[in-house]
């Protein structure tokens, strides 16, 4: 942190780095949220194109 003789400029200075040290934890959490939510879709793409072949297969075995 910079330091400076007038106390008003270290407050100032002190909000501005609380600040940005929020700000790139909020991001961090949107990104950690954005990751589970990719990973949430992507299982249940997964168990649909599951389910979806396993009917397939079903139809298929009728069809013989």
């Amino acid at each position: 942190m910079k330091t400076y003789r007038n106390g008003r400029n270290d407050m100032n200075l002190m909000h501005e780095e609380l600040a940005r040290a929020q700000m790139t934890a909020r991001l961090g959490e949107a990104h950690e949220l954005r990751r589970g939510h990719q990973l949430a879709l992507a299982r249940r793409m997964s168990r649909k194109a599951e389910q979806a072949a396993q009917q397939a297969r079903l139809a298929l075995a009728r069809a013989i």
